[in-house]
């Protein structure tokens, strides 16, 4: 298989070898891209490298040091993206995110998992499942989001959370395992309306 197919294999959520050396080339492509990325001084150097890794970059992405992907073909990221510090998406499946989507400091995304059988595990086997971060979202500090997720529009989930299922939209959603909490609602508006508030 060819890069191309062995992604489209991965993307069915059957096991598949991990330490194929067409995977390892890619993983290596990765972090060659983003020691750079994690390198560079300046937002817009950091924006033009996280562009030429990942699959597909909106407009404006906006990625702090130190960031980490496993490939970076398999993210997808809408406009105005923004991730603090030490984000880490491992993309043996799909990493989707809408605009406008906001991460905390040491938010991961994790699409693969390790077989659980340990004679399988060794050999390398790894099953993915994609991960969906909808528009407007926001994932506070040390979130993680487990294989399989998606999280609707307009969500909040608080730090610390482990996202083991789907979260809906236009809530807030904490713990481990994480939980909806309750709604956003009117009684959410501050009256910010932007640069010009203060």
């Amino acid at each position: 298989m060819n890069l191309a197919e062995k992604y489209a294999y991965m993307a069915t959520g059957k096991p598949y070898d991990d330490l194929d050396p067409i995977l390892i080339d890619r993983r290596n492509r990765a972090t060659e891209l983003t020691n750079a990325l994690n390198a560079a001084p300046k937002a817009e150097q950091r924006a033009q490298l996280f562009q030429e890794l990942i699959g597909r970059a909106g407009s404006d992405p906006d990625v702090n040091p130190n960031f980490r992907c496993e490939f970076g073909d398999n993210i997808h990221v809408g406009d105005h993206f923004y991730a603090n510090y030490d984000c880490v998406m491992l993309d043996g499946a799909s990493i989707t995110i809408g605009d406008n989507v906001l991460f905390g400091p040491k938010v991961g995304l994790y699409t693969s998992n390790h077989l659980f059988d340990a004679t399988e595990r060794k050999l390398g086997g790894c099953i993915a499942k994609p991960i969906t971060v909808g528009n407007r979202c926001w994932l506070a500090a040390n979130v993680t989001v487990l294989p399989g997720v998606t999280i609707g529009d307009d969500t909040i989930i608080g730090a610390g959370s482990v996202v083991t299922h789907d979260i809906p939209a236009n809530v807030i959603a904490a713990g481990n395992p994480c939980q909806v909490l309750r709604p956003i609602t009117a009684a959410d508006k501050t009256g910010f309306v932007g640069k010009d508030f203060i």
